[in-house]
C-alpha cells in the first residue's frame, strides 16, 4: 500500500481529527522548549560552574529550531495562522534560514521528495557518497555557505528558482535584506562583546553536525520513488529526541500526510506502522547502516 491508498483508507472522521491543530499543544511545547533554551543561555551568561558543558545543549536547542521552522512552513504547529507565521519567522533568525523563501523550497521538496534532479534539498547532487563528503556535510559548511548565498542572491533580487512564485519575490527580497542587516549588526556587536559568540555562534557550530546527521536519516538510503512510505524514513527513537525535533522522526508519516500537526503524528503512526518501508531502530542504527553503505 502506498501513501495515497493509505490516506484514502482512513475513515473521514479520523482523518479530520488527525488534522486538527491546537494552539495549546503548540504553545505548551514551545514554552518548554524555550524554557530549556533560556536555562542554558542563563547558565552561559552567568558562567555557572562547568558552564562550557552547556554549549552542546545550547547548540542542539538552537539548531533544532529548524524543525519548528519547518513545521511552521506547513502552518501546522498552531491553530492560529498568525502565530505560525510569527514563530516561523522568529525561530528562523538564529539558524540563518529565510522563512518565506524556505516555505516554497520545502514545498518543492515535498512535491519531488528524493527525486535525483528535482528535489531542491538534493540540488542535483547525491547525498554524501564517501567519508570525505560526509565529513564536509556533517560540518555544516555546505549549509552555512548555501544560506549565505541564498541571502545574498535574494537581497539582490536574483530570485530565479522555478518553485519560488513571482508574487512572493518582493517579500523574499525584503526578508533577505532585513536578515542581512540583522546579521551585520550581530557581527558588529562582536567588536564590543563576545556574548553572541558564546550564546549563538559557537553553540550553533557545535550543534550543526547533530542536526545534519538527523536530517540525513530522513531520506538517506531511501529509494527515489513516489511512495512517501518508502522514500522517507521513520526513525524509532527516544522521547527527548522526538521532543527536540517536534516529532519529526515520524518522517514518513509527515510526508505521507503533511496536514497532520506534530502532536498527532504518534496517533497517525498507528495507521502507518504496518506499511512503512524505510525505518531505523534509532539514529545509531541508521548511522551504522550509512557507514556500511559508504564502505561498500
Amino acid at each position: 500500500m502506498d501513501h495515497r491508498a493509505l490516506i484514502a483508507a482512513i475513515p473521514p472522521d479520523t482523518k479530520d481529527r488527525l488534522q486538527q491543530r491546537s494552539d495549546m499543544a503548540g504553545l505548551r511545547h514551545l514554552a518548554i522548549y524555550f524554557g530549556a533554551l533560556t536555562a542554558t543561555s542563563t547558565g552561559i551568561i552567568l558562567q555557572v560552574p562547568l558552564w562550557p558543558l552547556l554549549l552542546l545543549p545550547q547548540g542542539l536547542l538552537l539548531v533544532f529550531l529548524f524543525t519548528l521552522s519547518h513545521e511552521c512552513t506547513h502552518k501546522t504547529p498552531f491553530k492560529t495562522p498568525w502565530i505560525n507565521e510569527a514563530v516561523g519567522h522568529l525561530v528562523s533568525i538564529p539558524i540563518c534560514l529565510p522563512f518565506t523563501w524556505f516555505r516554497y523550497f520545502h514545498l518543492a521538496h515535498h512535491k519531488w521528495t528524493n527525486h535525483p534532479t528535482k528535489d531542491p534539498e538534493l540540488g542535483g547532487k547525491p547525498r554524501p557518497e564517501n567519508w570525505r563528503s560526509l565529513a564536509i556535510y556533517l560540518s555544516g559548511w555546505p549549509y552555512w555557505t548555501g544560506m549565505a548565498r541564498v541571502l545574498t542572491d535574494n537581497a539582490r533580487g536574483r530570485i530565479d528558482a522555478a518553485y519560488l512564485p513571482t508574487r512572493q519575490h518582493r517579500a523574499i527580497r525584503t526578508e533577505a535584506r532585513i536578515l542581512s542587516t540583522l546579521y551585520a549588526l550581530a557581527a558588529l556587536s562582536l567588536f564590543f562583546s563576545p556574548l553572541l559568540f558564546w550564546l549563538w555562534l559557537l553553540p550553533a557550530l557545535i550543534g550543526q553536525p547533530f542536526l545534519r546527521l538527523y536530517l540525513l536519516a530522513e531520506h538517506g538510503l531511501c529509494p527515489p520513488v513516489a511512495n512517501m512510505l518508502e522514500n522517507s524514513r521513520t526513525t524509532f527513537t527516544n522521547r527527548m529526541i522526538r521532543f527536540l525535533a517536534w516529532n519529526m522522526p515520524y518522517h514518513a508519516e509527515h510526508h505521507a500526510f503533511p496536514n497532520v500537526p506534530f502532536h498527532h503524528l504518534p496517533a497517525f503512526h498507528r495507521w502507518t506502522q504496518a506499511h512503512l518501508q524505510s525505518t531505523s531502530g534509532g539514529y545509531t542504527e541508521f548511522t551504522l547502516d550509512y557507514a556500511r553503505a559508504l564502505n561498500r
